[in-house]
């Protein structure tokens, strides 16, 4: 075990130093690597060598791309406007509504971007003129919207749940149909977090604007299109009149084509619907659905007049630097990850659960307060490609669901993104927002930080919020 602390101890202060955390991990992995093999440098370089190159022929990391151009592409869309505006027509009129507005945009525009940061950056530029104008407190509003935004990553499609996949070879599709519930529990839970202040603080969250029921339905146009086509397109699956994967691509025909017409929030439902309908019920499979989401979200693009060879262009290379971003700490982190494997720090924390006769509830529990710890001090990813490697042998020995244990994690960097000093959606708040104090960014978030800290709580005693869906899929 001294050898993977050394590792970890050596990492943390190259990161200190400034040097790049995919540089960090990759040295360490190398230098750590060659010392467990008798300082054979040419045996640490192969493995290096392989690890580059397998990453870049991985055929399932290319949902990677596929998503974030998806996410990119619907930025561009405007999207984000239409979610928040159908949110507030409905709870715009209540104390504190359209906070709650700002939620229900975050989950709905994290259900098609897969970015917390993205998630946060937009809304923050979408509701927090809006909350201004109505008299909002800016500790409710940039709370809101930073707390907001980590659903980005749990509401599927996520870019840490297929990395988390990726390295434990976890079935993506199926933690993608994991994080539906946990997603709908944290956009409750976070509500109810407005509800408490706006209780507390009667002044913080004064009520909006009440829309008639005609304006709410309104947002609405072209639902009844969608469903009627969906109903008639899985009715026709079911009888056997057409095979299921000729069903899934004139559905997606279909959904582009009344996107075209209906150009309102409904269009992004379909779209969420389509592709993880498609990978729920095993029509296709997790990189199929990214590609068809991309696509979608292009058609969608094209249909507001939003995308011209400039947008497109600007999307694109800001997709491949935000994939090659990741990928570069990937490598890194499992040339660190094949480091710590051969050491024997695995085998003696299995070793300490028997000897202590731990419940794997309560390793569990240790594991999370580990993670919520290092979520104040470290960037988010880096956390989870460094203790992933550490933990998940051990997870697997007490026989936990690998699927239940990565949601707990991605609930836990939820955490980590809006927990002071260091989480990345308050750095983005204070950039986008230089007028709103950083101390009242700090004071807005914490009492979302305590709803996430009940979910967590609620994930871990009850896992079949987080499993049941995965145990129904095809």
């Amino acid at each position: 075990m001294a050898e993977a602390l050394s590792g970890l101890l050596a990492m943390m202060v190259l990161a200190f130093l400034r040097i790049p955390i995919a540089l960090s991990m990759g040295i360490v992995g190398i230098v750590g690597y060659a010392y467990m093999r008798d300082w054979n440098w040419a045996v640490a370089f192969a493995t290096a060598q392989t690890k580059i190159y397998e990453t870049g022929r991985n055929y399932t990391l290319s949902v990677i791309p596929l998503f974030i151009l998806m996410g990119n592409l619907v930025t561009r869309a405007g999207m984000s406007q239409e979610l928040f505006r159908t949110a507030y027509a409905f709870i715009g009129h209540l104390r504190g509504g359209l906070a709650m507005a700002t939620i229900l945009g975050c989950a709905g525009f994290g259900a098609i971007c897969g970015s917390s940061i993205a998630t946060a950056a937009t809304f923050a530029k979408v509701a927090y003129p809006s909350m201004k104008k109505f008299g909002y407190a800016d500790y409710l509003s940039t709370g809101a919207i930073a707390a907001g935004g980590t659903l980005g990553i749990l509401i599927p499609p996520s870019t840490i749940m297929v990395i988390y996949g990726i390295m434990t070879e976890t079935n993506i599709g199926k933690l993608f149909a994991a994080g539906i519930l946990p997603g709908v529990l944290a956009t409750v839970l976070l509500c109810l977090a407005v509800r408490y202040i706006t209780w507390r603080d009667p002044k913080a969250g004064p009520p909006g604007e009440r829309m008639s029921w005609r304006e709410r339905l309104a947002t609405l146009e072209g639902l009844s299109a969608f469903a009627a086509a969906g109903v008639v397109i899985i009715g026709v699956a079911k009888l056997g009149w057409l095979d299921a994967d000729d069903a899934a691509v004139i559905g997606a025909f279909i959904v582009f084509g009344l996107a075209l017409v209906y150009k309102g929030v409904t269009s992004v439902i379909a779209l969420f619907t389509l592709v993880m309908g498609g990978i729920y019920g095993g029509v296709f499979t997790a990189i199929e659905g990214a590609a068809i989401g991309a696509f979608g979200a292009m058609v969608f693009a094209i249909a507001r007049r939003a995308l011209n060879w400039k947008t497109l262009y600007a999307s694109l290379v800001e997709s491949a630097r935000t994939t090659s971003m990741l990928f570069l700490i990937l490598i890194g982190a499992l040339m660190f990850a094949e480091f710590v494997n051969i050491t024997s720090m695995p085998g003696e924390l299995r070793d300490l659960v028997k000897r202590f006769e731990l419940h794997p509830i309560l390793v569990v529990a240790a594991i999370m307060a580990i993670y919520v710890i290092l979520g104040t001090a470290m960037e988010e990813l880096s956390m989870i490609l460094l203790t992933v490697p550490v933990f998940f042998p051990l997870v697997v020995h007490l026989g936990l669901d690998p699927v239940w244990f990565g949601i707990l994690i991605v609930v836990v960097v939820e955490i980590g993104l809006i927990s002071p000093p260091v989480g990345m959606n308050l750095f983005v708040l204070n950039t986008l927002l230089p007028q709103v104090p950083t101390r009242t960014i700090f004071r807005g978030v914490l009492p979302f930080m305590a709803a996430d800290c009940i979910r967590l709580a609620i994930l871990v005693a009850f896992p079949v919020i987080s499993t049941y869906l995965p145990g129904m899929m095809k």
